[in-house]
C-alpha cells in the first residue's frame, strides 16, 4: 500500500462495481496517478480522462492538487466514474464552499444503477430463449 509522508485528504468513490480510493494532495502540480500509472497511460480514451477531471475543472483546482488513486473492479468507464466521485468527495475536505458547485453538477451523488440479476428460465436478466415455429 502507498504510504505518504505528506498530509493528504481522502475520498472514496463508487460506480457500478468499481471502487476508487483517492488521495488528494493540496498544493500540488496537477499530476494524476492511477494504480501507479499516469492518467494518460491508464485511460486510453480522452472522454474517460475528461470524466475524471470534471470535478477539478468545475472547482478550478486543475493545477493546484496532486491525485494518487487506487481503482479496482468493473470496467474502464465505471472506474472513471468512481474516480470522479472520489475526487469530488476529497475536494469537499479541501474547501466546503465547493459543495454547491459539485452538488449542482451531480458529482457528489452516488450513481445507484447496477447490473440486473439473471432470472431463472431466462438466458440473462430479461433475455428469453428463442422458440422456433413448427
Amino acid at each position: 500500500m502507498y504510504k505518504s509522508k505528506k498530509p493528504y485528504l481522502y475520498g472514496t468513490g463508487r460506480r457500478k462495481s468499481s471502487v476508487a480510493r483517492v488521495h488528494l494532495f493540496p498544493g500540488g502540480t496537477g499530476a494524476i496517478t492511477i494504480n501507479g500509472r499516469d492518467i494518460d497511460d491508464y485511460f486510453g480514451l480522452d472522454t474517460l480522462k475528461l470524466i475524471t477531471r470534471q470535478p477539478l475543472v468545475a472547482t478550478e483546482t486543475i493545477g493546484k492538487v496532486d491525485i494518487v488513486a487506487t481503482v479496482s473492479g468493473g470496467g474502464v468507464t465505471g472506474q472513471a466514474g468512481a474516480l470522479r466521485h472520489g475526487i469530488s468527495r476529497a475536494l469537499l475536505l479541501v474547501d466546503e464552499s465547493y459543495r454547491p458547485i459539485l452538488k449542482k453538477s451531480g458529482f457528489l451523488t452516488r450513481d445507484p444503477r447496477m447490473k440486473e440479476r439473471k432470472k431463472y428460465g431466462l438466458k440473462a436478466a430479461r433475455r428469453a430463449p428463442q422458440f422456433s415455429k413448427r
